[in-house]
């Protein structure tokens, strides 16, 4: 049965200070969440900090989390190690990681927030696993992959939630691109370009800054203008039931 098309920009983004106890500033834009979608998944999410912005070190005991570098460059603390990333890199963080990240650059850092529980935290959220499921968090790990450079990452085995595929895409003037809705959910998000996006029940123009996430069920097809389109493309396998109404909040 077709889903729902979730569609976001990031006209007006919010705000925020103090992120993950940091001082400073965030620009900070929800582009998907839980509820609106049948896996249970956590959020899609858009953020940017200005030079010298920090998002605060914290750890991951209950999601797991990807971030996809959009512009800047930046300074990551992966489990206490710092390394240097920039756009078009994505940070891969599991469960029972610790993460943060300095914009070490002259221009804004932004970046997409691709955060899901992990399978252990939804299993927990079912009463009749509860007693069969350590409560204890691992020992997580983090890795740092250049999306730039291989177009089709393979979240496993850093993540072990149902994250399957992020990609760099390109469609060419006036052609289009399919991506199939059975067994997945796809958050698409707009680099570079215009177009539409076509489901079934809606069609609807896309530009630079455009997020598109399907809600299962329903295949979406990317028709580039004349300029063409450049996209990141997250796919989430919905093969397991999703928590009754809802994702895991």
């Amino acid at each position: 049965m077709p889903g729902e098309l979730l569609v976001a920009d990031l006209d007006m983004p919010s705000s925020v200070y103090g992120v993950h106890g940091a001082a400073g500033l965030t620009r900070w834009r929800s582009l998907a969440g839980g509820k609106g979608l049948r896996g249970p998944y956590e959020a899609v999410e858009w953020a940017c900090v200005p030079p010298g912005g920090l998002s605060g070190e914290h750890l991951h005991s209950r999601t797991e989390e990807v971030y996809v570098l959009l512009t800047g460059e930046g300074e990551a603390i992966l489990n206490g190690s710092p390394q240097l990333v920039r756009a078009g890199e994505l940070i891969l963080t599991g469960l029972g990681a610790t993460h943060g990240l300095r914009n070490v650059g002259n221009e804004p850092l932004s970046w997409l927030t691709l955060e899901v529980p992990a399978p252990r935290t939804v299993a927990l959220a079912r009463p009749q696993r509860m007693e069969t499921m350590s409560m204890q968090v691992p020992d997580g790990k983090a890795k740092v992959v250049d999306l730039g450079r291989e177009l089709d990452v393979d979240p496993r085995p850093v993540l072990e939630g149902p994250l399957r595929r992020i990609r760099m895409l390109q469609v060419a003037p006036g052609m289009s691109l399919d991506l199939t809705g059975r067994d997945y959910e796809h958050t698409v998000f707009v680099l570079e370009g215009r177009g539409s996006a076509v489901a079934e029940s809606v069609t609807v123009p896309v530009r630079q800054g455009t997020a598109v996430t399907t809600s299962g069920g329903e295949d979406l097809r990317l028709v580039a203008d004349a300029e063409g389109l450049r996209v990141v493309c997250a796919s989430f396998e919905i093969s397991l039931p999703p928590l009754e109404g809802g994702g895991v909040r």
